[in-house]
């Protein structure tokens, strides 16, 4: 990569870099959604109150290794409700029971996903901004080897190879970033269906 070719590879950069965070409160945001630190329970949940459920749900095993399934992204949302409408059973009072248990472990545990997922977000905005500042510098610094009257040519590719692995490196995690971007939406929308699942089945 020549120069010319790095300093138009460093605008696209700082540009992928800086075009979002429109929500001052949230600078290192990088995703077009807008930032929603929490799911509140009235947002997913118009059963009965589970303020008596606390995290007692983690001490039924049965619950717990339920919820842990359920949580997981990777089985299939149909086959989640079936299992919801499969464990509630039994009297009203027990579904009622069950269903407020299982309902504040799906919320805990994909809540907690959903941080985790957004902090890991920022993690890496964070980090592209720092490559930002790295690719600019060394491009500087290769300029500066271009124009320098004694061109050291193992030096320079070096640094254009440097260079080369740097903003494929951002472009990498800019693409990863764009996937991941949509993860905290489809952990709003498991919740929420899980949840409408739970109420009809405890009716």
């Amino acid at each position: 990569m020549r120069v010319r070719s790095i300093l138009l590879a460093i605008g696209l950069i700082a540009s992928a870099g800086t075009a979002h965070a429109a929500d001052p409160r949230y600078p290192d945001w990088p995703c077009p959604q807008a930032k929603v630190p929490e799911i509140s329970i009235a947002a997913v949940w118009a059963g009965p109150p589970i303020d008596d459920v606390g995290t007692s749900w983690k001490d039924d095993a049965k619950i717990a290794e339920l919820v842990a399934k359920l949580a997981a992204r990777r089985i299939p949302l149909e086959q989640a409700q079936k299992d919801v409408a499969d464990f509630l059973t039994g009297t009203a009072e027990e579904k009622t029971r069950k269903g407020k248990l299982l309902f504040a472990g799906l919320f805990d545990t994909l809540n907690a996903q959903r941080t985790s997922v957004m902090n890991g977000l920022e993690r890496v905005m964070r980090k592209q901004r720092e490559a930002v500042d790295k690719v600019r510098g060394d491009t500087i610094a290769l300029q500066e080897m271009h124009s320098s009257a004694s061109q050291d040519q193992a030096k320079i590719e070096e640094m254009t190879n440097q260079l080369n692995w740097e903003t494929r490196i951002f472009e990498d995690r800019r693409r990863v970033m764009k996937f991941v971007c949509e993860v905290p939406t489809a952990i709003d929308q498991r919740l929420f269906a899980l949840a409408r699942e739970i109420q009809q089945d405890m009716e």
